[in-house]
């Protein structure tokens, strides 16, 4: 499993904290790959920007899962939802996380980061992501309804893909200034061209 981690610019000096917890609790064999936003970067990316570089990781096939986030973590999760192939659940509690890999199932996830009204602390965040990684995903949960919700997680993503665009499709007729930005996140860009899907990497020249 390849998990990139990849959070809002506001949110920078949460990054490590993040990425160590994904790296501590990742499933065995997983590769973490830190895609910032640190505090060492000089361009700063909005969550808008930041859920179409999730979006490319994800239907580029670069990542299987994402960790991100923002200040409220709920505008990263709206946003991304809003790219093809992308299902984000919003976890601001260790239950919230198993639930939504547990009974969702989705390939990424949104954390409140921002202080003073959103953030709950290192703590809450290393349970949150143990939490999230705790057992295989897609199982079901409750047990005694899991089959029937593993059912409605797939007729989700059915639906989702009827109702959506390809990605490839979305690009081009995305603003041209917001594609420009996206694509100074070079980080982001080699993984897609090195491990991406041939199609939408070479959306990325």
């Amino acid at each position: 499993m390849r998990i990139g981690v990849i959070q809002a610019s506001s949110q920078a000096p949460k990054n490590q904290i993040i990425y160590d917890a994904v790296v501590k609790y990742a499933p065995k064999k997983s590769e973490v790959i830190n895609f910032g936003c640190t505090i060492e970067e000089n361009e700063k990316y909005s969550y808008i920007e930041i859920s179409i570089l999730v979006g490319i990781l994800l239907a580029s096939r670069t990542v299987d899962f994402v960790v991100t986030g923002c200040s409220s973590g709920q505008g990263m999760m709206l946003a991304c939802n809003s790219m093809p192939d992308v299902i984000c659940g919003y976890a601001p509690t260790p239950n919230d996380a198993y639930l939504f890999a547990q009974i969702n199932n989705g390939n990424a996830i949104s954390l409140p980061l921002g202080e003073d009204y959103t953030w709950s602390g290192t703590e809450n965040l290393e349970r949150t992501i143990e939490a999230l990684f705790s057992e295989p995903f897609g199982q079901g949960y409750p047990k005694s309804e899991a089959e029937r919700k593993v059912r409605d997680a797939e007729k989700l993503k059915e639906i989702r893909r009827i109702g959506q665009i390809q990605f490839e499709e979305f690009v081009n007729v995305l603003d041209i200034s917001l594609f420009e930005s996206i694509k100074r996140k070079q980080n982001v860009i080699q993984n897609v061209k090195a491990y991406g899907k041939k199609e939408i990497a070479d959306l990325m020249k």
